[in-house]
């Protein structure tokens, strides 16, 4: 099967089964969109949403979360991944959205790449979800399942080339989803460890059936 039929495969079943799909993270404005995509680095996003509640309520703009001291967001964070980096850093975030944006989360991909704890994957989150913007953030399970279902080369081994591969080949039109139809894929069906083959609706053309493929179980 040629790689531009497994696309019009794999996004038409999409589009048919979950046209309409966002975020699972919780949040009620772009700054807590931020601050949640910052917390669900390396972290899955139940347990996030089990912080943000009560981290929100006490900081719901960047403007409050400005005035705390790390140790103050630490006590809310600390059953997340890297509590002790990620206390700091969203500390310096609202710090700098409140002295140089004016309280609001910038929209130029170049601003938030500024802010601390924000990498590509994160801005790329903020510009789909928040923005609306047509961008493709590349997560473990994006990385993982563009691989599997043989969506990208093996050559594209970095996220930012994955994303650059996705791009070339998903319309504009579905980027937006495509990022969460790829991770809600990973997360749920073609897992890590474990993936849920006999439930997976690609199972019939996944590359895994292809003769020496590093895949096949």
């Amino acid at each position: 099967m040629q790689r531009k039929e497994r696309y019009e495969r794999i996004l038409r079943f999409f589009r048919e089964q979950t046209p309409e799909v966002t975020t699972e993270l919780h949040f009620g404005n772009a700054f807590q969109l931020l601050v949640a995509v910052v917390l669900s680095a390396q972290c899955t996003d139940k347990r996030v949403n089990m912080v943000t509640p009560a981290l929100f309520a006490r900081y719901p703009t960047a403007h409050a979360m400005a005035q705390a001291d790390v140790e103050e967001v630490y006590d809310y964070v600390k059953s997340v991944s890297y509590p002790n980096a990620k206390a700091g850093y969203l500390v310096a975030m609202a710090r700098m959205i409140e002295e140089e944006f004016g309280g609001e989360v910038p929209s130029q991909m170049s601003d938030m790449l500024r802010l601390p704890g924000v990498g590509r994957k994160t801005a790329n989150v903020l510009q789909a979800v928040w923005f609306g913007k047509a961008t493709m953030a590349v997560d473990t399970h994006v990385y993982r399942v563009s691989h599997r279902l043989g969506l990208v080369p093996p050559s594209a081994n970095t996220p930012l080339k994955v994303e650059r591969e996705l791009m070339r080949n998903i319309p504009t039109d579905d980027v937006p989803n495509a990022h969460h139809w790829l991770l809600l894929h990973g997360r749920y069906v073609c897992k890590s460890g474990k993936p849920a083959c006999a439930t997976c609706p690609f199972d019939s053309f996944c590359p895994k059936r292809l003769a020496n493929s590093k895949l096949r179980a």
